[in-house]
């Protein structure tokens, strides 16, 4: 068995670096890896990236979104959050599960005086507060297992970050379980960093299989973990695109009036939009505007550039760009 501890806090790299893992590291039959995060929202494979998160606070915040290879919901990382992976040659089905891979976790924290325990199918819970969320990834009899450990996390930033607007999307999409959350820290007899807990969990493991050893990548390996998180980790395509079609009904009141916007969006692109509400206009056919969004990404910066190049006044009177942009993304 070999033991990675990241020394990267970001998002990207990190979920680059457990593929490669994953997917290149075959000759190690047992891989266990901690790394820490910073802000962050990392949504699951088959989700609506749009649909998990608050997007305007999540921009303001300059809090990342990044997409991870595994099923499950979206999840809050920041400094004060540990997260672990575990990846093992293990056929589909077996006794190693999600409870087994869970034990390091709830073993470690019995060594500091915390009983937690496993419920449902993939947290971990201190009182019937949720401290852990597990996800699963599998290939070819090789499976891996990662979690997210809520030490000292910002509660508050959490909620907000993942807070969707009431007003929002009708999806075929798989849409995360909001569960009550607590953190481990105020459990704790005695306090530690979120580092030292790390380094209790590597201790624990060093005692488990004592045969681990840490890997040291080599220059080439490091270059390719890299270029993956540049170009699959960072790109809009990967963290947004792959969202599935949705719809989505939107009511805005502004000075001007009121602006109701109907519109379908596919892999974050606008398939098709409708304008209806009480504002008023020069021109009555909004075909013009609804033509030009066609195709537009789903973000405010381009939503906002395609509104840019039309004399929006003419179809939309006393309402601004920023207003109009408002109106059709939060």
């Amino acid at each position: 068995m070999i033991y990675i501890i990241s020394k990267s806090n970001k998002p990207q790299y990190n979920i680059a670096l457990e593929e490669y893992c994953f997917k290149k590291l075959l000759n190690h039959e047992k891989v266990f890896m901690l790394w820490i995060n910073e802000p962050t929202i990392v949504v699951g494979k088959h989700q609506n990236t749009l649909e998990e998160i608050n997007a305007e606070y999540v921009r303001e915040n300059h809090i990342n979104v990044v997409r991870r290879i595994s099923g499950g919901g979206a999840v809050y990382h920041d400094h004060n959050n540990l997260n672990y992976t575990i990846i093992s040659n293990e056929e589909k089905g077996s006794q190693f599960d999600f409870k087994s891979f869970s034990e390091p976790v709830i073993e470690t924290l019995k060594e500091l005086g915390v009983e937690a325990s496993f419920t449902g199918r993939n947290d971990l819970v201190i009182g019937g507060q949720k401290i852990c969320g597990n996800a699963q990834a599998y290939i070819n009899g090789r499976i891996m297992h990662h979690g997210c450990i809520l030490f000292d996390t910002n509660l508050g930033v959490l909620s907000k970050a993942l807070e969707v607007p009431k007003d929002l999307i009708d999806s075929k999409s798989v849409k995360s379980v909001r569960s009550a959350v607590t953190n481990i820290l105020p459990h704790l007899p005695r306090k530690i960093t979120v580092e030292e807990f790390s380094e209790a969990i590597l201790q624990h493991m060093k005692r488990k299989f004592p045969d681990m050893q840490e890997y040291v990548f080599s220059d080439e390996e490091l270059a390719e973990i890299e270029r993956v998180s540049q170009d699959k980790f960072s790109s809009w395509e990967w963290n947004y695109g792959h969202s599935p079609q949705f719809n989505i009904t939107l009511t805005t009141r502004f000075t001007a009036g009121k602006i109701q916007v109907f519109a379908t969006v596919k892999n974050s692109v606008i398939e098709n939009i409708k304008f209806y509400g009480t504002f008023f206009g020069n021109n009555g056919d909004l075909s013009p505007v609804e033509n030009a969004l066609k195709g537009v990404r789903y973000t405010v910066e381009d939503v906002h550039s395609a509104l840019e190049n039309i004399n929006t006044a003419e179809f939309f009177a006393g309402f601004s760009v920023e207003e109009l942009t408002e109106a059709i993304i939060r």
